[in-house]
């Protein structure tokens, strides 16, 4: 009796055990590899990475006459970056080394100058104070020589002819001696102001080297956050960097209500991004901001990144909203919309399969499995919308099932 209960009890436990065996595991197994075909918004969107920057900015350059004397500095101090300063406020200072150099040397050349400045003033007058002497006795003897030649009424014709003869020849002396000396001036006093002007020269440029020395402290000409400028390759400015005098700035004021993101696209993404597509904006700093934005410039020329063979390709995204928290150099998350659907049918791209050019599913029809012909529009990196050949709701499978090689495809009508 024991045993008969036994066996009426236990059977149907095994069946149940082997039922759920089989039924449940296939129905986990369903749900892994099929899904629904549903009706939403389709969004196609490209998504990059950028950096915040001001579309308009100030620069803080070192001084100008840095390019006049030919001097490379380098940055020995500057505030941190994203501090906010007033107009005057000191902002950093460029490493006077070199200036200091050029001091020293026009100090010794003034110094040399100034030397061969007064040793050509004691020539010159030395040089005249003889020319004038002569010219003095050439005077003295002419007059000795009419005083002679009064006193000589009474002597010989050849004495008194002899007197005037000698008269006549002092006095074209003195002229040549007097012409001589108005040259001999002339050159002495236009050696004196070469001179002079090499003085007033080297002065002149001892008086800017100190000026300039002067100006190596930078001080903001204006209100704003500071930020660091940027070399050619990217790399931002700091300390112990070189300045060239044909690209003096070593930091910018930018205005925080004009920003944009600067980023780049890869060949594949560059032909769907246009000008004037709506971008939403994030922030890795701040992942509860989101702004509004528009595209203003897509290069049509792409450039290869450093340590990379990848064509990259320019796209400014301008900021049309503001916020007080973004700040330049920031990170950003760059959603720009492609293309939108509202109320289309959609599944997922596994859920595609191909054969001579057809594209079809596999399709969940009571116990069995079709193969059905779809007509597909708009495709995203996970999504594609459904234009004829599903409804909503069908279930399809996301991986091929077994055994269904030479089933034949239900072709669209």
């Amino acid at each position: 009796m024991n045993k008969k209960k036994l066996l009426l009890f236990g059977i149907p436990v095994v069946l149940i055990l082997v039922g759920y065996t089989l039924f449940g595991n296939t129905a986990d197994e369903d749900v892994a590899i099929t899904t629904k075909v549903v009706k939403g918004d389709f969004v196609n969107e490209v998504i990059i990475s950028g950096e915040a920057q001001s579309t308009s900015l100030k620069k803080i350059n070192a001084p100008e006459e840095i390019r006049k004397f030919k001097i490379n500095v380098k940055i020995q101090d500057l505030i941190p970056e994203g501090s906010f300063v007033k107009e005057g406020d000191y902002v950093g200072r460029l490493d006077p080394s070199e200036v200091n150099e050029q001091i020293l040397d026009a100090q010794l050349n003034l110094e040399t100058a100034q030397s061969k400045y007064t040793q050509e003033q004691l020539d010159t007058t030395l040089t005249l104070k003889q020319e004038r002497t002569i010219i003095k006795d050439l005077l003295f003897d002419i007059q000795e020589n009419k005083l002679e030649l009064k006193q000589s009424i009474y002597e010989p014709p050849a004495t008194i002819k002899k007197l005037e003869i000698n008269i006549e020849r002092l006095e074209r002396d003195l002229k040549e001696k007097t012409e001589d000396y108005k040259i001999k001036e002339q050159k002495a006093m236009a050696k004196m102001v070469e001179v002079g002007t090499e003085v007033s020269k080297i002065r002149k440029m001892l008086d800017e080297l100190k000026d300039l020395q002067k100006s190596f402290t930078i001080h903001s000409d204006a209100n704003g956050m500071v930020t660091y400028a940027k070399n050619w390759d990217g790399s931002k400015r700091k300390v112990g960097t070189s300045i060239s005098s044909w690209d003096p700035a070593i930091a910018t004021l930018p205005d925080l209500t004009k920003m944009e993101s600067k980023t780049y696209a890869n060949e594949v993404d560059i032909r769907k991004i246009k000008k004037d597509l709506p971008v939403i904006i994030g922030f890795d700093a701040f992942p509860d901001i989101t702004l509004k934005g528009t595209i203003t410039n897509v290069a049509n020329v792409g450039e290869e990144k450093r340590g990379s063979d990848i064509k990259l390709f320019q796209v400014l995204v301008n900021f049309d909203e503001n916020n007080e928290n973004v700040r330049p150099g920031m990170t950003t998350s760059n959603r720009i919309l492609i293309h939108k659907e509202e109320d289309v049918l959609m599944i997922p791209l596994d859920a595609v399969f191909s054969k001579d050019s057809i594209s079809f599913v596999y399709t969940k029809s009571g116990l069995s499995i079709d193969k059905k012909e779809i007509e597909m529009g708009e495709s995203n990196l996970d999504v594609v919308v459904i234009k004829k050949g599903l409804n909503e709701n069908e279930v399809v499978y996301l991986s091929k099932p077994e055994g269904m090689e030479e089933k034949s495809i239900l072709l669209l009508n």
